[in-house]
């Protein structure tokens, strides 16, 4: 008789394992508390996997091998606990599509830039003939790759949610790029929790895996000191606390397998600190895998960056759109803001994740000329930003907060969307606002 694997959620990565599991011979159940897209079922229909949608019913998942849980599902509600407790596992889809790959994994993880990161670092294998995949939280899920292609690598954008649902998943190269507070709610308002939970990364790696940190970060640091991680330690950064991978002068040196080599800093294409440890942390990982210093140079070169990071959208008589859509939490605002070079009309707001404003305050002080509200609760920006800054905004729709931005940007200032929020009350996803706003603004 076929082991059985339930299937919690209906989409990518629940899809991808459904498939993934199907293919290894187990009986496989998939069930959504929500709708099931038609396309979706189709898929589904013609594998034979059965489903359920708008319910989870528990008497058809109580004899299952394994759950298999999207994570997007908090570990919180009630039918997770009580799936626990009656002993079943209840784990990740990176969790069971490392099961059945031989592939050396690439996991990369921290509460900002970890997208870029994992961009740079898959594109630097594959232009060096890598045959190499890119998964984890983007793009085709891990599980459904691991069930249709043969990668003999494979960079994963990991995130905490995918790294709470483990048991034995080990990548051999980890990554954090740092670790400022995020998705507290999430997390019992402790940042503690969360940090324990972005350390989950190295709990099962070895003495021959190599764990890459952000030594700038002083969270981090002591988060590696408390880890007991097994793994040969390597830190990346722009201060004298980094030993593998730093700056002198206008160059990386990169100090790796009793090798250095140097990449010259105007080889980055994307501005900005953050985008400079980033490449740091991508050609760290390529050196160690002994791409020429070259090549790493020419990919960093051609790089584009990650969607709604940065992007830049329009000039519109001389008045630079930029679509950060993606930074859904304080740090990654930082780094926006710290960025941008002209004076600057400022587009924040969405569902506060518990966030403290104040380490903008110096950058609002310099850079941002008026802020735009777009949420459904604003008060936090209002009262933190209303000593600072003389013109605060409220809107409820980007299309009047685009407009009103066009009426108040000069010639050589910036529009900048960076809400510091996520979008879950005006958009369904930070890519949808960020295409709305893309929209927005060619329509004026």
């Amino acid at each position: 008789m076929k082991e059985k694997i339930v299937i919690l959620g209906a989409g990518e990565s629940g899809v991808g394992s459904a498939i993934l599991a199907q293919k290894n011979g187990f009986k496989v159940f998939l069930s959504d508390q929500n709708k099931i897209d038609e396309a979706v079922k189709v898929v589904l229909n013609e594998l034979g996997i059965l489903w359920e949608e708008d319910q989870h019913t528990l008497s058809e998942m109580e004899d299952a091998q394994c759950v298999v849980k999207s994570p997007g599902i908090p570990n919180h509600i009630s039918l997770i606990k009580t799936l626990r407790t009656k002993g079943l596992n209840v784990i990740s889809e990176i969790e069971f599509a490392a099961r059945y790959t031989n592939a050396t994994l690439i996991g990369i993880t921290g509460s900002n830039g970890k997208t870029t990161t994992t961009l740079m670092t898959y594109e630097i294998l594959k232009n060096a003939g890598f045959n190499v995949g890119l998964a984890g939280n983007i793009g085709t899920s891990f599980a459904r790759q691991v069930a249709t292609q043969e990668f003999d690598y494979y960079v994963l954008e990991i995130s905490s949610f995918q790294l709470d649902d483990i048991i034995d998943f080990s990548p051999h190269f980890a990554v954090v790029t740092n670790i400022t507070p995020d998705h507290l709610d999430r997390y019992n308002n402790k940042f503690e929790e969360y940090i324990h939970s972005k350390m989950r990364i190295t709990e099962n790696q070895t003495a021959t895996d190599f764990l890459l940190f952000n030594a700038d970060d002083l969270v981090l640091q002591n988060a590696i000191k408390n880890s007991k991680s097994k793994a040969q330690l390597l830190s990346f950064g722009t201060t004298q606390a980094a030993t593998t991978t730093f700056l002198e002068g206008e160059n990386i040196v990169i100090n790796n397998l009793n090798t250095t080599d140097m990449i010259n800093t105007s080889s980055i294409s994307l501005s900005g600190r953050h985008n400079l440890l980033n490449a740091m942390a991508a050609s760290t990982i390529a050196d160690l895998l002994e791409i020429s210093k070259d090549a790493i140079r020419e990919s960093l070169l051609h790089f584009k960056g990650a969607p709604h990071r940065m992007e830049n959208v329009l000039e519109i008589q001389k008045v630079q759109f930029i679509n950060d859509s993606k930074a859904t939490n304080v740090n990654a605002t930082y780094f926006a803001l710290e960025s941008v070079r002209s004076p600057m009309v400022w587009i924040v707001g969405g569902v506060d994740k518990g966030n403290d404003y104040a380490s903008l305050l110096p950058l609002v002080r310099e850079k941002v000329k008026a802020i735009i509200c777009l949420g459904t609760e604003n008060e936090k920006i209002k009262s933190t930003f209303q000593n600072v800054i003389d013109f605060i905004f409220e809107t409820q729709s980007i299309e009047e907060a685009v407009k009103v931005a066009h009426k108040l940007a000069l010639k050589k200032e910036v529009v900048l969307l960076s809400p510091a929020c996520a979008s879950f009350d005006l958009f369904e996803n930070y890519e949808d606002r960020g295409d709305q706003f893309k929209k927005a603004v060619r329509n004026l």
